[in-house]
């Protein structure tokens, strides 16, 4: 207050001194300053004119929009210091949090893009989660507010982050839908990987390594696969009979039933003739083919084949 005070009174004093300036004139009936004047009609002080700014002035003091190249360095910043690998090569000024914090919205050269803000700790999300986590939310209630999301163009490509994904967990197929869909218990992320005209998966990410999972697993374990249909498990299946003893059935359906140090399970009801249970290795090469008749003891037997009861023994007869 006392610094303010003082900066209004150096105004007032200031002014004081300009205004009066016109009593002091020379006198036209004396000699020198100060003597009386003839004319005693007061004069007004000159009047004061404060400029005013045009609407052009006004923008040339605006401050200029950071450019391009300032975007991406200052969003290059916040992914570094929240350890972030992201090489940023686009970035949009979002705006300010209540806290001033700036934030922005950056395309990375490889992977997912990322919604950075400079707080304290530096904050980075990634747009593909976030985009997962929208269509939950909007699955449950249309009208979900779903918060900040990603709109670069680039970054709402999610097909192309989680086919990356896909390709370094050993997935060969044509991935033609995806999405993040949560994390596991152990806090891994999880996608789920719809593939053209075969079985999809889920991808786990642990540690910086894939574990991938078929979605005819999948579903076995009380979860739901959005982007894979049992037309495309059975394809999957008729595929990995080929070539085997089991070749001859023409699977209409399959389920997984298990794996033990063996191998795992799988049962196929053929289009003709009996269904079987089938044994693969890890990489599904066939190693046993047991036909529903005989493999009531495998896993509990078929389900997806009646298989008819043997007939009853004839009484014996008596000597």
């Amino acid at each position: 207050m006392k610094t303010l005070a003082a900066i209004s009174g150096a105004a007032m004093m200031a002014m004081a001194l300009v205004s009066p300036a016109s009593a002091q004139e020379p006198n036209n009936t004396g000699s020198g300053y100060g003597a009386a004047n003839s004319d005693t009609t007061p004069t007004a002080p000159a009047a004061r004119v404060t400029p005013t700014r045009t609407p052009r002035q006004e923008r040339q003091r605006a401050p200029a929009p950071p450019t391009p190249e300032e975007n991406i360095a200052a969003a290059q910043a916040i992914a570094t210091s929240a350890s972030v690998a992201c090489q940023v090569s686009q970035a949009n000024f979002l705006g300010l949090a209540p806290d001033g914090a700036k934030s922005y919205e950056a395309v990375c050269a490889t992977g997912p893009g990322y919604i950075l803000m400079a707080s304290a700790p530096p904050l980075a999300v990634d747009c593909v989660l976030l985009a997962g986590q929208a269509q939950i939310d909007r699955a449950r209630d249309p009208l979900a507010d779903v918060g900040t999301q990603c709109a670069i163009p680039q970054n709402l490509d999610v097909l192309r982050v989680i086919s990356a994904y896909a390709s370094e967990a050993g997935i060969a197929c044509a991935v033609d839908q995806a999405a993040s869909i949560g994390k596991s218990s152990e806090g891994n992320l999880i996608y789920e990987v719809g593939c053209n005209g075969v079985d999809g998966y889920w991808l786990e990410k642990v540690g910086t390594d894939w574990k991938a999972s078929e979605c005819a697993i999948v579903t076995t374990q009380n979860a739901v696969c959005r982007y894979s249909t049992a037309a495309e498990l059975v394809a999957t299946f008729k595929t990995r009979l080929a070539g085997s003893e089991a070749a001859s059935c023409d699977p209409t359906e399959g389920r997984y039933m298990g794996a033990n140090a063996n191998g795992a399970f799988w049962e196929a009801k053929c289009g003709a003739g009996n269904g079987v249970i089938v044994r693969f290795d890890p990489q599904y090469a066939v190693q046993q083919v047991y036909p529903c008749e005989t493999a009531q003891r495998i896993g509990g037997g078929c389900r997806l084949t009646v298989v008819p009861e043997a007939p009853a023994a004839p009484p014996a007869t008596q000597p």
